[in-house]
């Protein structure tokens, strides 16, 4: 069954789709200090290895104070969906699984990261963590890649009418040594498709998607389960692309979910059954091909 879900953005289809940026990567451990604001132990921790920008994947992260939104019903035509008020849960939350993109906004630091978690009460929750207003509580060490030679940079989008964080070019510094691609899809294209003809498109064989933060209009699994509410956010937790005998790509792409109305699903999402809502980061290493 292929993907027919669609919804109208406030702007105009931009070109183009799917915007990618050839890059070289590097996989990191980075050490986060406790104590620190997490965009700032995220900044330093990449710092340390020579890269200003890359992806983040969060495992058990101890948080608080901690900040989140939830994905929400826009009030107005402004935008076609929008963010739930601010939650500040009480004690220490702490993650399940998570990605997070890492670069600038307005020439200063500054990530998009959306997550599942468990709060102090036992209560499971999900959605977008607020960079300013959240603390890392333990020290901790994730997986990263880090881009040399582009770097992801919010930007105000028209389409959408939000800032969005988007690949640019970068100076190289020479600290990568795999063949990668920093991209974003736009909205209203199957997410496996897209990744898959960008990674054909660069010649890559097989591939690892890094990172992966974004939104789905609703949510099919291969386990069955639908959510129809179209105002979610999601978060790669691990995806592949291979070379199929005939030539043609194949992505296998493992997710994490929240919705408006708080359902919340990990597991691995149906091919050609999922577009994109506003936006999806994510990094493509090669791992043949290129």
């Amino acid at each position: 069954m292929t993907q027919t879900r669609f919804i109208r953005q406030p702007g105009p289809a931009l070109l183009p789709r799917i915007v990618a940026e050839p890059a070289r990567g590097r996989a990191l451990d980075l050490d986060l200090a406790a104590g620190l604001p997490l965009l700032e132990a995220v900044r330093r921790g990449f710092a340390a290895s020579g890269f200003a920008s890359g992806v983040v994947e969060l495992g058990a992260l101890a948080l608080g104070p901690f900040a989140y939104v939830m994905p929400a019903l826009s009030p107005d035509g402004r935008h076609a969906a929008f963010y739930s008020a601010i939650f500040r849960p009480a004690g220490i939350t702490r993650l399940e699984g998570g990605a997070m993109t890492f670069g600038r906004r307005e020439g200063a630091p500054f990530f998009h990261c959306h997550a599942l978690w468990r709060e102090a009460d036992g209560r499971r929750g999900g959605g977008h963590i607020l960079p300013e207003e959240t603390t890392l509580a333990e020290p901790a060490r994730v997986r990263a890649f880090g881009l040399d030679g582009a770097i992801f940079e919010s930007r105000p989008d028209p389409e959408t009418n939000f800032t969005i964080f988007g690949p640019v070019a970068a100076d190289a510094g020479g600290a990568g040594d795999r063949a990668a691609l920093a991209i974003r899809l736009r909205p209203n294209q199957d997410l496996h498709a897209a990744i898959e003809a960008a990674c054909a498109a660069a010649g890559f064989g097989a591939a690892l998607i890094r990172g992966g933060v974004g939104s789905i209009i609703g949510a099919r699994f291969e386990d069955g389960a639908c959510f129809p509410e179209f105002a979610t956010e999601v978060f790669i937790a691990a995806g592949t692309v291979a070379r199929q005998p005939g030539g043609d790509h194949r992505a296998a792409i493992e997710a994490g979910f929240v919705n408006h109305v708080g359902a919340l699903h990990r597991g691995r999402l149906a091919r050609g059954e999922n577009p994109v809502l506003m936006t999806f980061e994510l990094v493509i290493e090669a791992v043949d091909g290129a």
